[in-house]
């Protein structure tokens, strides 16, 4: 407990503009996931109290993320009720704790890079054209977005089109100003000046949004937005009316095969996203610390479990709220500790003043974030690598948006396993020959699927020849390869071909050695 306040001077200041910076965030990511705004908060508080101290980094900050805005909003909408999602929340949170003590921290180094970095992009494409809406002042989703597919039979594009009936002047005021703020703050101007660096765009952006709305009441009440339009916090007097507030999971529902799909996909897309955002943190610290992946897992476990219990959102952790609390000087735990404490102050005493917030504002947050995943640089990386890393990439973003995240990713995986496949096919197995002499050689280690070109190279292999099998370069050979090799050596003979084995001295290939000797 000592070294948790030996940083107190840094990690005060750092907490404070970490929650600046997720205050509108939790708000934001909420509205996104169709969910309670109160959810957001609630997830806010928890990963920064709980997790906060759990986690094993001294940096990462976690809340509600938006990786996971498209899972939420579609659970939702499938398994009925906020309640039943709630339950899902739990169980995955259990998933992540036996994720933990089985120290299935590696996870994140399985999956391919063009499958992640689409995910994210596609993430964040979803993002956009969900926020879309409610930037023009189009709110029908309210704060139940989920409810909005079964009760209007509207999907994410066709409401681009329903939205142009119900755009409103003052929320596109709003949003577009907005935007133009969270533009410039990103500018060289504004990060190296030392007094705008401390002020979070966000920030900026929600008393822009509360200022113009209350200027248009005075002036231009045509262009007033109402209170469908605005953030919807209940109001509170203390502890007692919070514990009224909460949502807890409905546990009838377990028996429901869906709760347990939606519980799985949050629990592993939800470490995956956390131990990339640990990982990416790890990398921030001008201290380079390494933290534990498998405490990560446990500490997001017992986050998500407490989040399920209470009526939270899933949470991560965020690389946007970690690299604040790293670019405000934050060194130790009590950074991400003290945001969750403010947050939780927040929703305490000033909920009345958050309820003026327009959700047009919150939506200019959430598509700058959104386009912050949609570089066109990602686009041009991805091109730049080839075929083998961009069609995993777009074939990632178009499933995901088409359907949902884990079948986008699932299919991502795969195309990406067919070029490893390929690759391996074309590449594992070469053959050269000067005159009568012959050479097959190996330059991988070779599996089951690589039998086939070997059988093709060694089929058509001229009679009374000298071959070489070269097997230097590997020190790995599969079963089946060394059959198909063996039942060539037994053929080899009869047309005159003299067959000499190379291997390396690590390589374990009995075989060779007796056709050497």
């Amino acid at each position: 407990m000592k070294d948790f306040f030996k940083t107190y001077r840094s990690d005060i200041p750092a907490g404070l503009v970490v929650y600046l910076v997720a205050l509108p965030l939790c708000l934001g990511i909420a509205l996104a996931s169709g969910a309670p705004l109160f959810s957001g908060v609630i997830s806010g508080i928890i990963g920064g109290i709980v997790i906060g101290f759990l986690s094993d980094s001294k940096l990462s900050v976690s809340g509600p993320a938006a990786g996971l805005t498209v899972i939420v909003f579609s659970a939702i909408a499938t398994l009925g009720s906020f309640e039943a999602f709630l339950l899902a929340v739990f169980i995955s949170g259990i998933i992540q704790l036996v994720l933990g003590y089985v120290r299935a921290g590696v996870i994140g180094h399985f999956f391919p890079t063009s499958v992640i970095t689409g995910m994210l992009t596609a993430i964040g494409l979803g993002i956009i054209f969900k926020q879309i809406p409610h930037a023009f002042g189009y709110d029908i989703q309210g704060i139940d977005a989920a409810a909005f597919d079964e009760r209007y039979g509207h999907h994410t594009f066709s409401e681009l089109y329903y939205m142009i009936a119900g755009i409103l002047p003052g929320a596109v005021i709003i949003s577009v100003l907005s935007m133009g703020i969270l533009f410039l703050w990103d500018t060289k101007a504004i990060k190296n000046n030392p007094i705008t660096k401390l002020v979070p765009g966000p920030l900026v952006v929600v008393v822009l949004g509360v200022a113009l709305n209350e200027m248009f009441k005075a002036t231009a009440p045509v262009m007033a937005l109402g209170s469908t339009h605005l953030v919807s916090l209940p109001e509170m007097s203390g502890f007692s009316s919070l514990i009224d507030e909460l949502r807890f999971p409905e546990f009838g529902a377990i028996t429901n095969p869906e709760v347990w799909v939606v519980a799985f996909t949050i629990a592993i897309v939800g470490s995956l996203e956390s131990l990339l955002s640990l990982d990416a943190c790890d990398k921030l610290d001008p201290e380079k610390r390494i933290s534990s992946p498998n405490k990560e897992l446990k500490a997001q476990g017992w986050g998500n479990v407490l989040a399920g219990l209470v009526g939270g959102l899933p949470m991560t952790a965020v690389i946007v709220r970690s690299s604040a609390n790293v670019n405000a000087g934050g060194k130790g735990k009590l950074s991400a500790v003290f945001h969750g404490a403010l947050l939780l102050l927040s929703v305490l005493f000033f909920a009345p003043y958050l309820n003026y917030i327009p959700l047009s504002a919150l939506a200019a947050v959430l598509i700058h974030v959104g386009l912050k995943l949609n570089k066109v640089s990602i686009y041009k990386s991805a091109i730049k690598q080839g075929a083998n890393q961009y069609i995993p990439f777009f074939a990632t973003i178009i499933v995901i948006l088409l359907t949902d995240l884990l079948k986008g990713i699932s299919f991502g995986i795969v195309v990406g396993f067919i070029f490893v496949l390929r690759s391996n096919f074309r590449s594992g197995i070469t053959l050269s020959n000067v005159g009568n002499n012959y050479m097959v050689q190996i330059s991988r280690n070779l599996y089951f699927f690589n039998k086939a070109q070997l059988r093709r190279v060694l089929q058509y292999l001229p009679e009374n020849i000298n071959l070489l099998i070269d097997g230097t370069e590997v020190d790995f050979i599969d079963n089946d390869i060394l059959a198909t090799i063996k039942d060539f050596c037994e053929t080899a003979e009869q047309k005159g071909i003299k067959v000499t084995f190379m291997q390396s001295e690590t390589a374990v290939l009995p075989m060779f050695r007796k056709k050497a000797a």
